[in-house]
């Protein structure tokens, strides 16, 4: 049976927390506020969780799940190698609505999906968040939705869509319906590298712009431009007022095929 707590109130904000905590450390699911929309967690570090995840929202392998830190140290484990141009980007937008895709570290046990080598990963800007980050290390989150479905901008949005999948849910009260901004660094490495905006979110290009100058790539505004032509033609059956989820823009870690959350 699933539990609701809200953390608005200090004692159910402690006891959420805790059991949160010991659901993750089980493998199960549990939905928490971001300063983006609501998230759905898993232990990163186990495959049977994230693909209860995967099932939950109606997902395969192929869309990975990005995955949230609680600090600047946990994305240089992470990740291969962190590049100085992303330290800066860190240091301006994080905590925050960036997600960034790197190259992953080899040695890390884990299964997040078809991820191509790379992982996606953000510090949320949410103190919820960042409290049971702290106790249980890297979460894959994903949002709180079914696919296809708006993103949950509360906990009873998320509850409405994902039910007794999820064993937890943390109530932090409405967020934001802004996706964050995803963007794919991993070709820096490369002669010529440069970061290619894989969705437009929180954190403007503009803003990109400011610290990565010419490093970020122009082509992705085309592109983006042209896709958006393709899907006009199928949005008859969209309603206008769907919130885009945080990583509905594809595979999270797969920047190859697009985008993630």
């Amino acid at each position: 049976m699933s539990r609701i707590y809200d953390c608005a109130e200090s004692a159910q904000l402690v006891t959420g927390l805790k059991l949160a905590a010991s659901s993750l450390g089980r493998g199960e699911l549990v939905v928490i506020p971001t300063d983006t929309v609501y998230g759905v967690a898993a232990d990163a570090f186990s495959p049977a969780a994230v693909r209860a995840l995967l099932a939950a929202k109606g997902r395969g392998r192929q869309q990975p799940p990005p995955v949230l830190v609680a600090d600047v140290g946990t994305l240089h484990a992470l990740a291969e190698s962190v590049p100085e141009i992303v330290t800066e980007l860190v240091a301006a937008f994080w905590p925050g609505g960036l997600t960034i895709v790197l190259n992953a570290q080899p040695s890390l046990a884990w299964d997040l999906g078809d991820t191509h080598g790379t992982v996606a990963v953000r510090m949320p800007d949410n103190p919820i968040a960042l409290a049971l980050l702290r106790e249980t290390g890297p979460l894959a989150v994903s949002s709180a939705n079914l696919t296809g479905l708006p993103s949950a901008t509360s906990a009873a949005d998320a509850e409405l869509m994902l039910g007794t999948s999820v064993h937890i849910y943390l109530d932090g009260g409405p967020v934001g319906q802004t996706a964050s901004t995803i963007i794919d660094a991993s070709r820096l490495s490369g002669p010529g590298g440069k970061v290619h905006v894989l969705r437009d979110g929180a954190i403007s290009r503009e803003q990109l712009r400011g610290i990565l100058g010419d490093l970020l790539a122009e082509d992705d505004e085309a592109a983006q431009t042209e896709a958006a032509a393709s899907e006009a033609a199928a949005a008859e059956s969209t309603p206008a007022e769907s919130t885009p989820s945080e990583d509905a823009a594809s595979a999270s870690a797969e920047p190859e095929a697009g985008a993630g959350g």
